[in-house]
């Protein structure tokens, strides 16, 4: 059955949809969304071999296979955003086998820089009981995992994937990175939900956010030329903590290295290292004693 001729509202939304100005998506892109998600399962396990079997000797065969199966499922979705022709009479094959084994060439260096984000995490929060917990229960660390794998295709000028990457985890875990973000090591994000860090945040290492902080952009409208080339998020500093619903904007706002960005800020100008930032109640409270 169809919409049409079950009603009038039927007939009007058939009508609509058959008029409306379709989006060019093409076929084989239609099922893109659920090949990235099981490419990203894929290439985490593969950072963190043992976490089935607790022994790297023990995964060591299906992580090899493991590795066939990567190659062959980025290669195919890089095709399909990439190339308008079939596999068989497509002329950038070789483009996407380099982009594929440059990918799994670092990804021992993602892991290296990962492994310092769980340290950081393990550290920072007194209810983390061992790395193994962070690397399988943590949506902050989950978050940052799936944000360093898109970091690298984005920095191959990779269209759409990093981003569907990096939605993917936001879907999972409430946090927003952007895939052109710059972070460095020892990002520890807590707890995570409603996080959001804009394409050109810079972050430096050993950064500690917790839940409800914006890294954003004041408006800016979008001009014919290279206006998407200009940092329009902030600077983060090394050492620097951001508690829970501080937001932070513009591209010109750097918060110096050490800082301390209390609860709630709103923060658009920079602040010099080592600077501790309150925010200021705007109704004062008062306390009264209540009768016994």
């Amino acid at each position: 059955m169809t919409l049409a001729g079950i009603s009038p509202i039927g007939d009007r939304l058939a009508d609509l949809l058959l008029s409306a100005q379709p989006i060019p998506l093409r076929a084989e892109r239609f099922h893109l969304q659920r090949e990235v998600s099981e490419l990203i399962q894929r290439i985490y396990a593969l950072l963190f071999p043992g976490t089935l079997s607790g022994s790297w000797e023990d995964d060591r065969p299906g992580l090899i296979q493991a590795v066939s199966i990567i190659e062959r499922q980025l290669s195919h979705v890089l095709h399909a955003v990439c190339c308008p022709q079939t596999t068989e009479h497509c002329p950038i094959t070789g483009m996407c086998r380099r982009l594929t084994e440059r990918l799994l060439d670092e990804l021992p260096d993602i892991r290296s820089t990962l492994l310092i984000d769980a340290s950081t995490a393990h550290t920072s929060d007194p209810a983390a009981d061992g790395l193994e917990e962070i690397v399988l229960a943590y949506p902050g660390f989950y978050a940052i995992a799936v944000y360093r794998i898109a970091n690298r295709l984005h920095r191959y000028g990779v269209e759409l994937i990093p981003r569907m990457m990096t939605e993917e985890a936001h879907w999972r875990t409430g946090i927003d990175i952007h895939p052109g973000a710059r972070i460095g090591r020892g990002c520890f994000i807590d707890h995570g939900t409603g996080v959001v860090i804009g394409e050109t945040t810079v972050i430096g290492d050993t950064v500690k956010i917790y839940q409800g902080v914006t890294l954003g952009a004041l408006s800016v409208a979008k001009r014919a030329e290279r206006w998407h080339e200009e940092q329009r998020h902030p600077t983060i500093e090394d050492e620097v903590t951001i508690y829970a619903g501080a937001t932070i904007l513009g591209g010109n706002t750097i918060v110096g290295r050490g800082s301390v960005i209390g609860g709630n800020v709103w923060l658009t100008n920079s602040v010099p290292p080592h600077s501790k930032v309150i925010a200021t109640p705007s109704i004062a409270c008062s306390t009264r004693k209540t009768a016994p």
